[in-house]
């Protein structure tokens, strides 16, 4: 009841496809809060984000996401505090102001229809390698099965910018991972729990990069062996009639 008094009091200026009436949320839209709700915190106990910094989203129709919202303690959430956007307009509907990234999160999935999920990270390694504005070879067979290749370091912009969504999108190019110049790393997946293994996988990357530097540098994985190892991954590995990763 608490959610419906929420949309109620807030009201809504049009009906979209992945809501019921009066605005309230239908099962699938509640179904992703609860998912983004848990991602956050599975991040913040990971060590993936620090206080409120990252975000998380979640795509639940053609036309509309849910996303963290803005500064809000990940520990202290609850499914009904998630934002709903629409991805065409940024129309929030929901109680709270949705993230900064909101925008960068609504390009993505206009621009990818295959990706279900975004997380925004700021690891440690990751954060390290994008401060120093370096790409991450392909040097681990799991970076480059679920990341696709190397990750590629976007142009700073500023947070919530257009530019850091026109360059995020231009490092993301073919890729489900990208850091962000003196920021942080973006990951994306078919689901979140395949999005947030791609960010883990990448800040296991990015530490093995630097490491690997102290001893001369590691070896890359040739193209050949990067466009085996990702067609492997995403048409034969695993149960597949299962959506998480083994």
């Amino acid at each position: 009841m608490e959610t419906l008094h929420v949309f109620r009091e807030q009201g809504r200026s049009a009906r979209h496809d992945s809501g019921g009436d009066n605005g309230v949320p239908n099962e699938v839209e509640e179904q992703a809060k609860r998912a983004v709700r848990d991602a956050g915190i599975q991040m913040a106990r990971s060590g993936l984000v620090a206080g409120t910094w990252g975000n998380v989203s979640s795509r639940v129709s053609q036309r509309e996401m849910v996303i963290t919202p803005s500064g809000m303690d990940y520990f202290k959430l609850e499914p009904c505090d998630i934002v709903t956007v629409d991805l065409e307009t940024l129309t929030p509907r929901g109680r709270w102001k949705p993230s900064v990234e909101t925008p960068l999160h609504a390009a993505i999935y206009r621009s990818r229809p295959e990706i279900a999920a975004v997380v925004h990270t700021h690891s440690t390694y990751a954060c390290t390698v994008a401060a120093a504005r370096k790409e991450i070879p392909p040097i681990l067979d799991e970076m480059v099965q679920i990341a696709g290749g190397s990750v590629k370091v976007a142009a700073y912009s500023l947070p919530g910018s257009n530019e850091l969504v026109e360059a995020v999108l231009t490092a993301l190019q073919g890729r489900t991972a990208a850091l962000l110049a003196n920021h942080g790393a973006i990951c994306l997946g078919r689901s979140i729990q395949e999005a947030l293994v791609t960010a883990v996988v990448v800040e296991k990357a990015a530490k093995v990069f630097i490491l690997s530097e102290l001893i001369g540098g590691a070896v890359p994985l040739g193209p050949k062996e990067i466009g085996i190892m990702r067609e492997f991954f995403l048409n034969r590995y695993g149960q597949r009639l299962q959506e998480t990763i083994e």
